[in-house]
């Protein structure tokens, strides 16, 4: 589980880049992603765009409902579920963990500290190993 403080430095953080059109941060995203892990760019059948808008929505979801992400667990499942079908692996996660924390580092430049880069990793491996199970 994550902290009180750790979910507020990520709600805080992710305010920041909520004004930023999502294809640029997905552009980012997806090709820090693309250049680590080529193979996965055959998974993704949808424009760039639209994939990006759905990256930010769910990310956006996530953040918001941080505060009781157990409300959300089915859900998470599920996504894991789906992405099984499209052939995710697991070693897919930590491609898609990296290029996150990358993107956001590279996005919140002066915002990001340690403190932030590990509240977000504990974010993302607690999504991940939820749609991992």
């Amino acid at each position: 589980m994550l902290s009180e403080h750790q979910i507020q430095l990520i709600k805080h953080s992710w305010r920041h880049l909520r004004n930023v059109d999502p294809v640029i941060i997905g552009n980012v995203f997806y090709a820090k992603l693309f250049i680590d892990a080529p193979e996965v760019k055959r998974m993704f059948g949808n424009s760039q765009e639209e994939q990006s808008k759905k990256l930010i929505d769910m990310l956006s979801l996530l953040v918001a409902r941080l505060d009781n992400i157990t409300l959300l667990t089915d859900d998470i499942k599920q996504l894991g579920q789906r992405h099984v079908d499209y052939g995710v692996k697991d070693k897919h996660y930590d491609y898609v963990g990296a290029a996150l924390i990358w993107t956001l580092k590279l996005a919140l430049k002066n915002e990001w500290n340690i403190e932030l880069e590990n509240a977000w990793i504990d974010c993302y491996n607690l999504i991940a190993n939820a749609m991992r199970s």
